[in-house]
């Protein structure tokens, strides 16, 4: 079976080597863009500053070889199967990642401690929900 999926923007961010982003965006990683492409603008209605928001990226520099890796990339940690850590590398390198909304300009949305690099290819965005009966 096979997927085909399309971005629907990508990021803007002061990050452009994986060595230099930080291993979670509440590590230190700095305040990003998501570009969203204008075919999807109508999705972007209700987001507004204060929004929590999940977003699913394609770590299109990631290896998708790797099944085993080190957590967090420390080698004196014993090797650890891929699904059971959050290292990018791996046979779908989606990311998620946790923002919220500091601005909105059109097709812009400025978010805090977005740990992607710049480019990353924008997948979906999805609200983090509170109470069941919210959204």
């Amino acid at each position: 079976m096979t997927f085909v999926v399309h971005p629907i923007g990508r990021v803007e961010s002061p990050l452009t080597e994986l060595a230099d982003a930080p291993r979670q965006g509440d590590e230190g990683a700095p305040d990003a863009w998501l570009v969203f492409d204008p075919a999807y603008r109508d999705g972007l209605k209700d987001i507004g500053p204060g929004d929590e928001l999940l977003l699913l990226t394609w770590f299109d520099r990631a290896a998708r070889d790797a099944l085993v890796v080190h957590p967090r990339g420390d080698v004196t940690r014993p090797p650890t199967g891929v699904f059971s850590t959050r290292s990018p590398a791996r046979p779908n390198p989606l990311g998620l990642h946790r923002v919220t909304v500091l601005a909105v300009d059109d097709l812009r949305v400025h978010v805090s401690g977005l740990e992607a690099l710049d480019g990353t290819p924008l997948i979906d965005v999805k609200p983090v929900l509170g109470a069941i009966d919210e959204r």
